[in-house]
């Protein structure tokens, strides 16, 4: 287990700017994920703290240690690719022996390692087999355990999940967060998947156009966006925006969404919002906090009613799409009460858990 602390790390690639002075610390045994669109910086971050980019800005250190110049093969990291990267003419055993065997480790201790990482994945049975004879969730056991077994200072995990389907990634995200529980090892993982980032990180970094947008735990990015961006990554239906403006009438403090959407800001957020009367804003509303009236009740509410354009089944909720203002808002609904094309259905928006943007600095109110 390791340390990391990332200073003003910078990568550019000829004119291309792909990471942008980040700075970042990483505690001993934590389980980071950097997640955010392709392009942002993720992936350039994790090779250069495993050695496979040059750095061309800042230092990266684990235990105190600068590694900038070290070679890959001293630095003491593991890295599971995307693509397993296992020897084809190998046994599953072979594959994982391979870098013990390189680092001239006795025969016996590797028999010994290979056989208690083996029982962790419970992958025993495959030993014997190459490859070609295995699955794509058995050949991603394979390769993280050919990286568990190094015992490396830190793991690095470069979006393992991706080639496999729906099934079988919320599988490996189970058997991955049960791994960590176990070896209890400083983990750098990378993923586009806001959902994977969600359900293994103890801290979430999400980056954008090679810079850190916000860091914290699944449940503080979820809960506190700061900006645009990190508001509209996190959370599955994405957030809701709508223009809107802020008005004061008859002394009250109203969100003004255009037609008769005249929403009345919680007492608490007055103050807070104040400093923008009159300005162009964002209304942010996540599609659980937007729902059918029938299953809501509490302070708070702004009932409104809306045709509905599309109906989504997904089991135990109903996804409905509607029109406010021109822009396309998606809803929660109990699939008893979800209405059906064409027909008008009235919802409830809980204000206590809105969000205001201001565009021109894309920042969360």
């Amino acid at each position: 287990m390791a340390t990391i602390n990332i200073r003003s790390l910078y990568k550019q690639f000829d004119d291309t700017e792909a990471v942008s002075g980040i700075d970042l610390d990483i505690s001993d045994g934590e389980f980071v994920v950097l997640v955010g669109p392709s392009g942002c910086g993720k992936t350039t971050t994790l090779r250069m703290i495993a050695g496979l980019e040059e750095v061309t800005g800042g230092t990266i250190t684990v235990d105190g240690q600068t590694i900038n110049d070290m070679a890959p093969k001293d630095r003491d990291v593991a890295m599971v690719f995307q693509n397993y990267a296992l020897y084809p003419h190998m046994t599953v055993f072979e594959n994982m022996a391979f870098g013990l065997r390189f680092r001239k480790i006795p025969g016996p201790q590797i028999k010994k390692r290979v056989a208690e990482v083996a029982g962790i994945l419970g992958i025993e049975e495959l030993l014997e087999r190459r490859p070609k004879q295995l699955s794509g969730g058995q050949r991603q056991r394979v390769a993280m355990g050919r990286a568990i077994v190094r015992k490396p200072r830190v793991f690095l995990f470069d979006e393992p999940l991706s080639n496999l389907d729906a099934k079988l990634r919320a599988q490996m995200r189970t058997e991955i967060k049960r791994l960590h529980a176990t070896v209890k090892s400083t983990v750098v993982y990378v993923t586009h998947d806001q959902v994977e980032a969600m359900t293994l990180a103890d801290r979430i970094v999400v980056m954008n156009q090679g810079r850190i947008e916000q860091i914290g735990s699944p449940q503080e990015l979820y809960e506190n966006p700061k900006t645009h961006f990190v508001a509209g990554f996190i959370g599955s239906p994405s957030m809701n925006f709508i223009p809107c403006e802020v008005v004061l009438e008859q002394n009250i403090l109203n969100i003004h969404i255009g037609g008769n959407l005249r929403l009345k800001v919680p007492k608490e957020r007055c103050n807070r919002y104040k400093p923008f009367l009159g300005k162009k804003m964002l209304f942010g509303i996540r599609p659980e906090h937007l729902t059918d009236s029938r299953s809501t009740y509490g302070q708070d509410l702004f009932e409104f009613k809306e045709t509905v354009l599309v109906v989504e089944p997904t089991g135990m909720d109903t996804m409905v799409l509607v029109d406010v203002n021109g822009i396309d808002v998606w809803a929660r609904s109990n699939p008893s009460v979800a209405g059906h094309v064409g027909e008008e259905m009235s919802f409830s928006i809980d204000l206590k858990n809105m969000y205001l943007i201001n565009p021109e600095t894309n920042r969360v109110v």
